[in-house]
């Protein structure tokens, strides 16, 4: 007989897109490329980006309002919230700290967390830890980004692959004795590598915000075996295994990568969640965008096994199966 232990169930899923699209072809009028040349590099057709005076802040609060509605909640019922970011408004306070103000919420508390594309990975794993050493009850995860403040527009080789975006999670204890929830995660650094991907700018650094530098080569050539890494030890803690897999959402960051990550972990391509052609790389925005895509839609549904993996700058690698 199964012991009732409190397990962080998923009540809802959010997200929301700047609704500005600059297309491949619009990129090609100011920098030496062309949607052919970048499509089958990335399979990125165009991506989204914030207006002016839209920050971070905003496109979280905005994916929170939706993840919040379509778990018929009030912000009331909302006692931590997790900001996932690399791009947040200030130096401080957190994002997370503007997104309480923005949702006008007084109570509980509020952080972010910076661990790049892997961010909202991340933010899974920490909001589970809260929710089983009852630390907070329901927890509201957001992975955001305005990556296009900190690209070189004159850079094809990086100005390519990024966009904006925000998505949400909202994370809630339940005690039960069911296979529910989140099941097992995965976190790995290794900081020897942090030249391959990095932002070359800093507060205590440079003083300046910085731009996107990557050796793409170097990235490509970690990237699968590090998602590998995770997404086996995973499979490992749970008991659970790819055959079982109802749906696999990765890291949009790049089409050939999430290719040869499935062709490694044995996934069929029909359940993988593929939405970097029009969001390109969000960052920690990519992972939940992809998942309020695939719920939305009707993909994902309830009692579905669910593997979320990121990879990114760091390095960070991290992933996590959910029971949905």
């Amino acid at each position: 007989m199964s012991k009732i232990e409190i397990k962080s169930i998923v009540r809802s899923v959010g997200s929301y897109l700047p609704k500005r699209i600059l297309t491949n072809d619009e990129l090609a009028k100011t920098v030496d490329t062309s949607d052919e040349w970048i499509f089958q590099r990335t399979g990125i057709h165009e991506r989204r980006i914030a207006a002016k005076g839209e920050f971070t802040s905003d496109l979280a609060y905005h994916a929170a309002i939706d993840a919040l509605k379509n778990a018929n909640l009030s912000t009331n019922d909302i006692d931590l919230i997790i900001v996932a970011t690399t791009t947040p408004d200030l130096t401080f306070p957190s994002t997370a700290a503007l997104v309480q103000q923005k949702l006008g919420i007084h109570h509980g508390a509020a952080f972010d967390i910076q661990a790049v594309c892997s961010g909202f990975v991340f933010g899974v794993a920490t909001a589970d830890s809260y929710i089983k050493n009852q630390l907070a009850k329901r927890i509201l995860l957001i992975g955001a980004e305005t990556f296009s403040r900190i690209v070189d527009w004159n850079d094809r080789t990086t100005c390519v692959l990024f966009g904006d975006g925000a998505g949400a999670m909202i994370l809630e204890a339940k005690e039960t004795d069911e296979d529910v929830g989140v099941l097992a995660s995965s976190l790995r650094t290794d900081g020897a590598d942090w030249d391959k991907l990095y932002v070359d700018g800093g507060v205590s650094s440079t003083g300046t915000i910085g731009h996107v530098k990557m050796q793409g080569k170097e990235v490509f050539k970690h990237a699968v075996s590090m998602i590998f890494d995770v997404v086996d030890d995973v499979f490992a803690k749970s008991g659970h295994n790819s055959d079982e897999l109802d749906w696999f959402v990765p890291h949009q960051a790049n089409k050939r990568i999430i290719d040869a990550a499935g062709k490694k972990l044995k996934i069929p391509s029909e359940k993988t969640v593929v939405t970097v052609q029009k969001h390109a790389n969000t960052s920690a925005a990519s992972v939940p965008l992809a998942l309020s895509q695939a719920v939305g839609d009707g993909r994902i549904k309830k009692g579905d096994l669910v593997m979320l993996e990121a990879m990114g700058g760091g390095f960070t690698w991290g992933a996590s199966l959910i029971r949905w």
